[in-house]
Parts: C-alpha cells; sequence; structure tokens
C-alpha cells in the first residue's frame, strides 16, 4: 500500500504549477501577512538592529537635523493647484508636520511673505478624531457658471499614508465638513463631481467588486441623499482588469461624460456617455449609452475645448496615414465623431528628442519635451486656420516642469533646476513676451566648484546609455572617490537633472560624487526606449546600469570599493537584481519599498497592475525570464554581495512590505551583511511627515559613506 501511495504521489508531482511548487517550498510566506505578532516581532527586532547601529554613528544625527531644517525651511517653494480666486497648497513644518491646507488669493501669492488662510489643519483633524491623518488631495466641483466661488470639495485622508483613503464632503465657504454630507469610508476608490448633488463613485462595493490588482472594478453614480447601496450602476469591468472611473470633463470648456476602463498598465478604453436627453431620446439603455473613442488602446486622449487630443505610444495606421508612436495628434472634437480621421500633428518626435508632458490651458497647449535628456518648453495655439508653435526661452541644460495650469485662463507655472542651482517657479501667460519669477529656494548646500556633464556608457548589446555625473571640479581620478548610483528604468519615467536640498547635503556637499543613469525603460527617449525594456527585455535595464557602472570605474571617477548603488519601488528593483548579477561591481545597496520577489508581486496588493511592464508569472514563458532576475529567488549562500540598506513601510498598500523582510530574511539566513528599517508609516514614499523623511534619508546617507569612504 504504502508503494502504492508513493507511485500515485510519484505522478501527481508533475501536475503541480510551477507557482504552487515554489509557493510551498518559500519558507518565508509568513512575512507577508502585514500586521502579524510574528511579522511585527521580526520588523521591530530587525528596525531595533538598524536604529542601535545610526546611534553609534557621529554622522547621523547632525545629518538628520540638517534635512530636517530643509524639510520644514519656510523658505520651500509652496507649489499650488488653482481652485476659483485662490491658490491652494499643502504646507508642513516644525509646526505643522502633517500639514496645512491652506489658499491665497491668486493676486497675493508673488508676494515674499503672502497672507495664506487655513482651511483645514490636519494635525488638528487628527489630534481631535484621534487619527493619523495623511492628506491626499481634494477633488472640487467646478461651479456651473464662471465667476461664481468654488463650495463643495471631496477631501481625501488616509491613515498613515496608504493610498487606501476615507473620503469626506467638505465645504470651501465654511471651511468644515458638511454635516449629513456625502462620505465614503476607507477603500482605493475614487468620487468625482458629477453635479453638486451627484458623484461618481469607484469604491470596494462588497464582494467581487474590486479587481486582482486591488481596484474599483464598478462604476455609480450616487445620489446626495441616498445610501451608498441603492447608487446606480454606470459600468462594471472584468476582474483582471487594472480599474475603472468616471467622470465630468468640464476643463476643456465643454461638458462630457466620460468612462474609463483600465484593462492593463498601457491598454485602456474611453467611453463617451450620452446625454440623458439622448437615452431617452433612442430610448437606449444604460449599457448602450456609452460609445467607444476610436483610439488605440495604449494612446491616450484628451481635450481642448472643441479640440481632441491624442497622444500615441505606437504607430498608428487610420485615415490612409501613419502617425508615429510618441506623437500629440488633434482633430475637432465632432468631426471625429462624425467618422473624420484626418489629424493635424502638433508633436512628432525626432532623432533624440522625445514628448515628455501635454497641458492645457484655456485657449493653448504647453508641451515639454526632452532632447537628449534636456528640456524644452513649446507652447501651441490654434489661429488663422492652422497651429502656432512657439518655443518658450529656458536654460538648456535644466529640467523644465510645467507644475500648474487652469481651464480658466492661459496662465501657467514652470520650474526650472538642475542638481546645483536651485529651483525656481516662474509664471508666464502663453504668447508673452517673457515669464515672472515667482519664488526660489535658497541654496541648501553648497554647491561651489560642483559641476555637471553628461556621459554614454556601452551596455551589453551596444546600446549606448545617456548618464549625468556631478562632482567637483578637479577631482582626482583615481579610482577612489565615494560615488553614489542613481536609477529608476521603468514605467516611461524619466530621470532627469533636479535640485535636491537633502542630496546636496547628504552627498555632494561632503564630497560625494553623484551619478542619474537613463536606463532604458524609463521614458527618456519616447515609448520606444520604454518598450526596449519591457517584460523579455526587462534584462537590458540591470545590464544598461551595469554598463554606467563599469564606464565610472573605467573613467577612473571611482571603483566597487567605493561605488554604491540606490533605488526606489522599480528603481528598487533595479538595484537588487543587479547587485546579484553584478555584485563584484559594488560595495554598498540602498533599496527603498522595492519590489524583490517578482515570482509573487501579481499576488501582492496593486501588483498585477503591473503585469503590463513585467509580465505573468502564471504562464509559463514569461515566469521562465522573470524568474531569471528576481533578486528574491536568486541571492545564494556562497556568494559576496555588498551590503544592503533596506527600507520600506508596514502602511505602503502599493508594494507590499514583504518584498523587502523576505530579501532581507533570506540574505540574512545565507549569512550576509543586512540592515534593514521598516516605517511603520509613511505609504509608498515611506515617510508621512518632514520627521520621518530626515529620519530615513539621514539613514540612507549615514549607511552610504559608513560603506564607501
Amino acid at each position: 500500500m504504502r508503494r502504492l501511495l508513493l507511485t500515485l504521489l510519484a505522478m501527481t508531482l508533475p501536475l503541480i504549477a510551477p507557482a504552487a511548487a515554489a509557493e510551498a517550498a518559500d519558507p518565508y510566506l509568513w512575512l507577508e501577512d502585514i500586521s502579524s505578532d510574528q511579522a511585527l516581532a521580526w520588523v521591530r527586532e530587525r528596525n531595533a538592529a538598524a536604529e542601535q547601529e545610526f546611534a553609534a554613528s557621529p554622522r547621523f544625527e547632525p545629518m538628520r537635523e540638517q534635512m530636517l531644517k530643509v524639510l520644514d525651511s519656510r523658505e520651500k517653494i509652496p507649489l499650488v493647484d488653482r481652485i476659483g480666486a485662490h491658490y491652494y497648497n499643502l504646507w508642513q513644518d516644525d509646526k505643522n508636520p502633517r500639514g496645512l491646507w491652506r489658499r491665497v488669493r491668486i493676486a497675493d501669492y508673488a508676494l515674499p511673505e503672502p497672507p495664506w488662510e487655513t482651511v483645514l489643519d490636519i494635525d488638528a483633524l487628527g489630534k481631535s478624531e484621534k487619527e493619523n491623518w495623511v492628506f491626499h488631495d481634494a477633488e472640487c466641483l467646478r461651479p456651473a457658471r464662471d465667476g461664481e466661488p468654488y463650495r463643495r470639495c471631496m477631501i481625501s485622508l488616509s491613515r498613515g499614508g496608504s493610498d487606501a483613503a476615507v473620503l469626506r464632503e467638505f465645504d470651501l465657504g465654511t471651511r468644515q465638513f458638511v454635516a449629513g454630507g456625502f462620505v465614503l469610508s476607507e477603500a482605493k476608490q475614487g468620487a468625482i463631481w458629477k453635479d453638486a448633488d451627484t458623484l461618481w463613485v469607484t469604491t470596494d462595493f462588497g464582494p467581487n467588486s474590486m479587481t486582482s490588482s486591488g481596484y474599483p472594478r464598478i462604476v455609480k453614480e450616487w445620489q446626495r441623499g441616498k445610501k451608498l447601496a441603492g447608487a446606480r450602476p454606470v459600468y462594471e469591468g472584468r476582474r483582471d482588469d487594472v480599474g475603472v472611473e468616471a467622470f465630468t470633463e468640464r476643463e476643456s470648456g465643454v461638458q462630457r461624460e466620460w468612462v474609463v476602463r483600465d484593462i492593463a498598465f498601457w491598454n485602456t478604453e474611453y467611453f463617451l456617455r450620452k446625454s440623458a436627453a439622448s437615452r431617452s431620446a433612442d430610448n437606449s439603455k444604460s449599457a448602450n449609452s456609452l460609445i467607444k473613442l476610436d483610439v488605440p488602446g495604449d494612446a491616450r486622449p484628451s481635450a481642448l475645448r472643441d479640440w481632441l487630443l491624442v497622444r500615441t505610444r505606437s504607430p498608428w495606421t487610420v485615415g490612409g496615414h501613419t502617425y508615429p508612436g510618441g506623437a500629440l495628434l488633434a482633430i475637432k472634437f465632432d468631426a471625429f465623431q462624425r467618422g473624420a480621421r484626418a489629424f493635424d500633428v502638433l508633436y512628432e518626435p525626432g532623432e533624440g528628442a522625445a514628448l515628455r508632458s501635454v497641458s492645457t490651458t484655456r485657449n493653448a497647449i504647453v508641451l515639454s519635451e526632452l532632447d537628449n535628456v534636456r528640456s524644452r518648453l513649446w507652447e501651441l495655439r490654434h489661429a488663422d486656420g492652422g497651429w502656432q508653435r512657439t518655443r518658450v526661452a529656458t536654460p538648456d541644460n535644466a529640467q523644465i516642469s510645467v507644475t500648474m495650469t487652469d481651464w480658466s485662463d492661459d496662465d501657467y507655472h514652470y520650474t526650472i533646476q538642475d542638481f546645483t542651482t536651485p529651483t525656481t517657479l516662474r509664471a508666464r501667460r502663453v504668447g508673452a513676451a517673457d515669464s515672472i519669477a515667482l519664488k526660489s529656494l535658497p541654496s541648501f548646500f553648497d554647491a561651489a566648484g560642483l559641476v555637471t556633464q553628461q556621459f554614454r556608457a556601452t551596455s551589453r548589446d551596444g546600446t549606448a546609455i545617456p548618464y549625468f555625473l556631478v562632482m567637483r571640479e578637479g577631482t582626482t581620478l583615481n579610482g577612489a572617490n565615494p560615488t553614489l548610483l542613481d536609477g529608476y528604468g521603468g514605467f516611461e519615467i524619466s530621470e532627469l537633472p533636479h535640485y535636491s536640498g537633502l542630496f546636496g547635503l547628504g552627498w555632494l556637499q561632503p564630497g560625494g560624487v553623484f551619478a542619474v543613469a537613463n536606463l532604458r525603460g524609463g521614458g527618456e527617449f519616447g515609448p520606444e526606449w520604454h518598450r526596449a525594456a519591457q517584460k523579455e527585455n526587462k534584462q537590458r535595464t540591470w545590464d544598461d546600469m551595469a554598463a554606467v557602472a563599469e564606464d565610472l570605474i573605467r573613467r577612473g571617477i571611482t571603483s566597487p570599493p567605493h561605488l554604491g548603488i540606490m533605488g526606489g519601488s522599480q528603481g528598487g528593483l533595479l538595484v537588487t537584481a543587479t547587485m546579484w548579477q553584478r555584485p563584484e561591481l559594488f560595495k554598498a545597496v540602498v533599496a527603498q519599498v522595492p519590489l524583490t520577489d517578482m515570482l509573487r508581486y501579481h499576488k501582492l496588493l496593486a501588483g498585477a497592475s503591473w503585469i503590463a511592464e513585467y509580465g505573468d508569472p502564471e504562464v509559463p514563458a514569461e515566469r521562465a525570464y522573470i524568474e531569471k532576475y528576481s533578486p528574491y529567488q536568486n541571492v545564494k549562500r556562497d556568494v559576496s554581495y555588498p551590503r544592503i540598506f533596506l527600507v520600506t513601510s508596514t502602511r505602503d498598500d502599493r508594494v507590499h512590505p514583504a518584498h523587502a523582510r523576505k530579501l532581507a530574511a533570506r540574505l540574512l539566513e545565507q549569512g550576509h551583511d543586512v540592515l534593514y528599517y521598516e516605517n511603520i508609516e509613511g505609504g509608498h514614499s515611506a515617510g508621512a511627515d518632514n520627521p520621518q523623511r530626515a529620519r530615513m534619508w539621514a539613514q540612507a546617507f549615514t549607511f552610504l559613506w559608513r560603506e564607501l569612504q
């Protein structure tokens, strides 16, 4: 009998899915239980060891104090959103660690000391309600007529900084939450105004109402005075979608109702909803009142009054013409709906040039592009039967970012910054001869003698990979310079020159060399640069990072005993994957809120929404290439790795803290030297307020200086 059972077992084993077998062999699954006593006891033990090490360092406490002064500085630029006649800003400092949501009249914003008016004190609210509230944002209802004041907003508050939030109706006039108003309990959710008494709601409506990524898949119309359970269904996506939403477009100057279905990270369907009058006229049911916008799934449509704008990601053949990926197209909205497909090309990528951002004012489009990873700014207006394109004068080697536009006029704000020049905020009106400097950061660190250069490294397949290098002029190229290499390389996100008082004080001023790599997978050269390192080609990102490290060493800037790498989120995956593949190149690694278990990432929190980026571990052919680089499965006992500092947050409900926990546990089991710290609050940013952020960055730089000097 025993032999028969063994034979049957042997026949059954090959039928077990590889993913299930790997899961059964994972000794650290218990660390995925975020708040279990066992897991939190492990976290407290690791935190205590890290705190003991940092407390013993003479560098840590002075650095933490310096960084907190930067974060709490009253000279920071208060970036704003426009809501009616006011600019709104969330301000955090030593007296208001969770922040004041405040406002100032537009005309007063440029004053040296604007007369800010507190709208909502987040610290006072948390204290009175005994909650650790973190302010997310405010969704405010545009008035029915121009010139009328804004009144109602839905305020998003999270506990500890997580993505899940509570939504509550707020009155801007009384600066109070509305008694008996709309309230949604904690969830990953959205509530957008349809009109003064109706919300488009996407939330956790109960069993089977969320996608496998953990986002809502059902849209409902919720009317004031009605119970949420009785809200009218509008649209239902599939469980394997990323999520859905609905909104009423008013900012373009034309009111349209939209439903959006995110099928995958780069695959979206947009539906226009017929008006109630149209629905009653043709007796169509709700399900038939949605008209799908005929654009590719990876394109991104938007509107400028009566114009439809389409931003392409891949080539699109339509109307007898092929438009390139990375272009911006325009056509009259009504003509498009009637079948016209002859677009005006507003932007077409060139050699080394790519579209970065598209913003709209009342009558114009403001484009930001990257030309060999250097920012350019353009204004486009339709006049005299054609589109007029104007280059805005900006510095050649700085990052230019549009920070604020509004539907009500043609004014906008943009920032100028680079690694050593403090950020300046400028205001401009479309078509004006010049812009106006509104605010500037002070110099938070001594940048005298620091120079920025751009180099290129050659990756394994021969591709040239640009990177920026910041170091003091005259630095001796003897291979002994402590050097920090930073990267991201995913989701079409670009790594650009930026001014940071924290990096300046923590790394540049004390004499460190800083490098930022523009890896494939990012957006520095448009959609093709991103696609070159998606899914089965993701290994190229790690190869690119190693190539930049090798180039730094070849030039004599640094050497492995003095070279460290840093990255967060996807960047955390970058540095842990590169670490185990090329451990001989580095001495230290800082991985913040990282992904590391790529065979289970799709089962943890929002992970399923990233399958379009990495592939699906449940598909054998895709699992085969993922498991070749997944850090958690590939670290080995008998390999000498650089020392690693892993940072995460218990309240991160986007990238599960188990990614960092499990990698730390496995490395420790194998006898490697690991430093680990998990902040209880903070969400995906790993810090909910300035003291927490100052501690996190002081820890990182203290660790790096200890290892790389």
